[in-house]
């Protein structure tokens, strides 16, 4: 039996690089334009959290802006509504995810109806009898839907609206989707007459879903750790972790060694590892959801930046502020500023600047402070269109 091979050192800023390069933050405009390029961000980086925070702009479209200079928010209605090429589930959050990537959400979708969701475990026969009743006739909105009666909420989160839980079940069982969006306002249809499908397609097997998580991750991460692919799946790590070794073993893989992450293994392709630029003059101002910052503790070992979400922390407590947005130049996390969006004085309103890493040193802080104001003229622009 052969031995495993040794891990490859790794320098953090090399890691940096890869994983930007992956992320597509090393070019201006890596996927083009218009709903075709919306499509496509999403496809690679396998999903794009929604999030229901509009201090600023919610972070599905922030998520997408970043790294779609002309982005639009009709273009995630064009390709969430009319083409089709996208659709909302769950992955560790509520995501935008690739249409063609249905059927490895199937499973899931099959169990939820097989075995219930814990999260609806009280929505009433009838209730789901009412709803299904009204989405055969025709897409809905919750406002179609007048005659509830109010109930108590079991947790935080939950709707008071009986037909609402029963809708969201549907949603969850893959009875229904969601086919349009206006704001958090979500019209639901059923799922087969929104695809056009006689029949859903076939769903993936469990050892096909397993390869699916691994190279969703390989693609938009460039080097991953079980960590970083089981975000928040901890069931999924044995399956993923046995598929690893399998492709060490084949040499499709190559552990490596990040400076710093001890005894947590990382792993990518040969090809990955080549070196990787990332455009100096390059700024993004990016959501706390977004993918680069999700993984807290994966970002604080790549970047050398442990970013704080302080929206439900006391004020008084607060370092950063309440929706600090943390400012990539280049390959450096240097800022975070904490915005607000004044739509009704059409104004981006800056509530504090903290600098960060490289942007502490005065250096040069001139340069740096030019590109992201530049920046933020242009994500102002972004917030206060449409």
């Amino acid at each position: 039996m052969s031995r495993a091979p040794k891990p490859l050192p790794l320098p953090t800023i090399q890691a940096r690089q890869i994983w930007l390069r992956a992320q597509r933050f090393d070019t201006r405009t890596p996927f083009g334009e218009g709903a075709q390029a919306v499509a496509e961000a999403i496809a690679h980086l396998g999903y794009v959290q929604i999030d229901t925070i509009n201090v600023i702009e919610r972070c599905h479209h922030h998520i997408l802006f970043s790294r779609i200079p002309s982005y639009r928010r009709a273009d995630l209605r064009h390709a969430q509504s009319v083409d089709k090429s996208v659709f909302e589930y769950w992955t560790h959050a509520l995501s935008y995810v690739p249409s063609d990537d249905f059927r490895f959400f199937l499973p899931a979708m099959r169990e939820h109806k097989r075995e219930g969701h814990r999260w609806y475990a009280s929505v009433m026969p009838a209730d789901t009898r009412k709803v299904m009743r009204l989405l055969r006739a025709g897409p809905l909105t919750i406002r179609d839907i007048e005659d509830d009666v109010l109930t108590e909420k079991e947790h935080l989160w939950q709707s008071r609206k009986p037909s609402k839980r029963a809708l969201q079940l549907a949603f969850y069982t893959g009875v229904a989707t969601i086919s349009a969006r206006q704001g958090m306002l979500k019209t639901y249809d059923l799922m087969a007459r929104h695809f056009g499908w006689d029949k859903l397609p076939k769903p993936a097997s469990a050892k096909e879903i397993t390869a699916y998580l691994l190279d969703r991750a390989l693609r938009s991460q460039g080097v991953v750790s079980l960590d970083s692919i089981c975000h928040l799946d901890a069931p999924s790590k044995k399956a993923v972790a046995s598929l690893i070794a399998s492709r060490v073993r084949r040499g499709e893989l190559l552990p490596v060694a990040i400076d710093g992450a001890g005894k947590q293994e990382h792993w990518a392709r040969p090809g990955a590892l080549e070196p990787a630029e990332v455009l100096p003059d390059l700024a993004h101002i990016l959501s706390p959801f977004d993918p680069l910052i999700i993984q807290r503790k994966r970002t604080n070992l790549i970047f050398g930046y442990n970013h704080l979400f302080e929206a439900y922390v006391p004020k008084a407590k607060r370092k950063l502020g309440y929706f600090a947005l943390p400012v990539l130049v280049g390959d450096e996390i240097v800022a975070a500023l904490d915005l607000k969006t004044d739509r009704q004085a059409k104004k981006l309103l800056m509530q504090k600047w903290t600098w960060l890493g490289q942007g502490k040193k005065t250096a040069g802080r001139k340069e740096l402070k030019q590109k992201i104001e530049d920046e933020l003229d242009r994500f102002e622009r972004f917030q206060l269109a449409e």
